[in-house]
């Protein structure tokens, strides 16, 4: 007779009590995670765990640890240790991707498309507007636990793999792996990188993606530093383009060819990257999953920002508006608000088109009586 699995918790003795004396507070979290969660969810969830022994309490830690602002964008305000995480705490989960990705359901199928030629624009941005714009996709790997949760000997294996990985990419795009240690003394190329080597983010300590930090992290360069590939950051892998241009079609060019071709080898070292078929492309955040991919454009938009209707315009058009360095000529960061439900291709054409569409309405705002009622789209 086949013997039953062993159920991972039954090998844990955690110094826990009742599920009821162990809820946490949430009455001023103004998280995803709060939102969600209640008790008796939190008892369904309780005494459960992957099988690399992430439970339930190391799912909503982030959000505990910051709880966010009543004022400030929502955060998820939770973690997935491994792939498994998405299907242990599915009843978890996929509330949270229903209410961050707006409506993105469980029976939903994700799909996925890098073919850059299908993108419309993306070349032909407003210059006087549009400063500088960056595309950046994560992914994780195979038969490994996820940054927030994987020991030092998963991520040094990894280090292996991508050491492994990266010496055939060079022989076709030439490029230089580099440690974080040997990064921290080299300050010529910190500058293309745009990481905090020495100390990590206050964020980067929340979700426990800093442990033992920098031990086991790389960053991969370009030979012409079109393209960043952070090792064992936030994710196993994150390929980032910044362009110091509008040309937001090239970095994504740059960062759909490249990835083919590390797809292409981390299958032939038989540690695919972490696919399913409702969740795409797998990664810690459940803010990233689908499709992995966070695009931005740094605009200059003196008037829409303060516009009454911006927060209405930005939801329509699946946009998110970031108003850090505002101050210096209203210059703002638009990004992509959801990462599933739509291809990378679709992700980017509503940036594209939306950030199109804020120069139209700022350049208007800007004429005397100038009103943009006429030009509020409908839902994308």
């Amino acid at each position: 007779q086949e013997k039953k699995p062993v159920d991972p918790m039954s090998l844990i003795r955690l110094g826990r009590l009742s599920p009821e004396e162990e809820f946490p507070v949430l009455s001023r979290n103004y998280t995803c995670m709060a939102q969600i969660l209640t008790l008796p969810m939190y008892k369904r969830q309780f005494n459960r765990a992957t099988d690399s022994g992430f439970i339930f309490d190391d799912v909503i830690r982030p959000g505990l640890e910051d709880p966010g602002e009543s004022s400030g964008p929502m955060s998820v305000g939770c973690v997935a240790g491994d792939g498994q995480s998405y299907i242990v705490f599915c009843d978890f989960f996929d509330r949270v991707l229903e209410l961050y990705h707006k409506g993105y359901r469980r029976a939903s199928t994700q799909r996925s498309d890098f073919n850059y030629d299908n993108l419309k624009g993306g070349d032909d941005f407003d210059s006087q507007y549009v400063t500088s714009c960056e595309v950046c996709v994560g992914r994780n790997v195979e038969d490994f636990s996820f940054p927030p949760h994987c020991s030092r000997g998963e991520r040094r294996q990894l280090l292996s793999l991508a050491d492994k990985a990266f010496r055939q990419l060079s022989e076709e795009i030439p490029g230089t792996l580099v440690s974080l240690q040997q990064l921290a003394t080299d300050r010529a190329q910190l500058g293309c990188v745009g990481l905090p080597v020495d100390t990590p983010s206050a964020a980067m300590l929340r979700t426990g993606v800093a442990r033992d930090w920098p031990d086991a992290r790389a960053v991969w360069i370009s030979k012409d530093e079109s393209l960043v590939v952070l090792i064992n950051i936030e994710e196993h892998l994150q390929l980032i383009s910044t362009r110091k241009d509008d040309n937001i079609k090239k970095a994504f060019e740059c960062v759909c060819t490249t990835l083919r071709k590390l797809e292409e080898l981390y299958k032939r070292l038989r540690h695919p990257f972490v696919w399913k078929d409702h969740l795409g492309y797998v990664l810690s955040s459940p803010a990233e999953v689908g499709t992995g991919l966070r695009a931005s454009v740094r605009v200059a938009l003196k008037h829409i920002q303060h516009h009454w209707q911006l927060g209405n315009i930005l939801d329509r058009l699946r946009l998110r508006l970031a108003h850090t360095g505002c101050a210096a000529g209203g210059v703002c960061e638009v990004f992509n608000a959801q990462t599933i439900g739509f291809t990378e291709v679709e992700l980017l054409q509503f940036l594209v088109d939306g950030v199109k569409l804020l120069i139209v309405m700022d350049k208007t705002l800007g004429q005397p009586d100038g009103t943009i009622d006429h030009l509020i789209p409908a839902h994308k």
